[in-house]
């Protein structure tokens, strides 16, 4: 039986990932801090630690070795060397969780593609993920596992992902200020935005682990949408108008807000065999279901 290591897995697009890796067959061990009750109960194994105590990472791993690791929760250059330094000789293929922000925005309409940002070139600067912006961050994660691992490693960059069990609420915040008619601040709502469901993310990775591929790739739903037309969408779904402001305070910012469009391209991915979803099909069925799971 193959073996399957998960940093994180207990919430969001973590439990898709594990999920897709039991029904594959795999033998599967979860890494978590002990905070977020584990949904598998008895079908994974369980390790209780914080993967920034090294040391206790090493004792719990003890002599195990697993197939492949993933990595959710890596934010760092400081994080992905000690990594290294625990799993360099427990796995042969590593896939870690990127994100779209190793690449600026301000491509217009042309999504950028993975040879945009090139991680075996990037400078590495050693430090936790305090020294550096959430972008930074996953640069020199990206980076050092490229340049120094021992193992092969994967690098999955995602767009923000969407979902009823998104912790985050980021769809969610724009649903309850237009059901609630309370200004929601959009710098630019002709921007637009892609992104992928916690289902779809989840799959992917535990496909992409599987196949042969190496290197960083992007994975986000076919399809894109404009701010406005997912406030349009909200508006005709709760019956009520949206209160659109181009001036931010402490309570009305949207987590979508960004200047101008910015974009990935999934053509590698799909080229490799991954079918993704059409954006225009899921998103309009995902909002309706918050608001019915949240209609009280």
């Amino acid at each position: 039986m193959s073996k399957a290591l998960v940093l994180g897995g207990t919430r969001f697009f973590g439990v898709h990932l594990v999920e897709a890796l039991l029904a594959k067959g795999f033998e599967v061990t979860i890494a978590t801090r002990g905070n977020t009750q584990n949904p598998f109960s008895t079908r994974v194994n369980r390790i209780i630690v914080d993967r920034l105590n090294v040391e206790e990472l090493k004792e719990l791993c003890g002599n195990e070795t697993w197939d492949i690791i993933f990595d959710q929760i890596c934010y760092s250059s400081q994080e992905a060397m000690e990594a290294i330094q625990v799993f360099q000789d427990k796995t042969k293929k590593y896939v870690f969780t990127s994100s779209k922000s190793v690449y600026d925005a301000g491509n217009g309409e042309v999504g950028f593609v993975e040879e945009d940002f090139n991680p075996w070139k990037h400078t590495i600067v050693q430090g936790p993920k305090e020294d550096f912006s959430y972008n930074e961050g996953k640069r020199q994660a990206e980076a050092v596992f490229f340049q120094k691992a021992p193992f092969t490693v994967v690098a999955v960059r995602f767009p923000i992902v969407l979902g009823l069990n998104d912790y985050t609420k980021r769809l969610h915040f724009h649903i309850e200020k237009i059901r609630n008619h309370e200004e929601i601040h959009l710098v630019n709502p002709e921007a637009t935005i892609d992104f992928i469901t916690e289902e779809e993310a989840g799959n992917f990775l535990a496909w992409i682990g599987l196949s042969d591929f190496t290197g960083p790739i992007n994975a986000l739903s076919n399809g894109k949408v404009k701010l406005s037309d997912i406030i349009t969408t909200i508006e005709e779904k709760t019956q009520t108008s949206a209160i659109i402001t181009s001036i931010p305070n402490e309570t009305n910012v949207s987590p979508f807000n960004i200047s101008e469009s910015w974009l990935m391209d999934n053509e590698k991915a799909r080229n490799l065999g991954f079918q993704f979803r059409d954006l225009e099909e899921w998103l309009p069925v995902l909002i309706g279901d918050i608001l019915e799971t949240n209609k009280n």
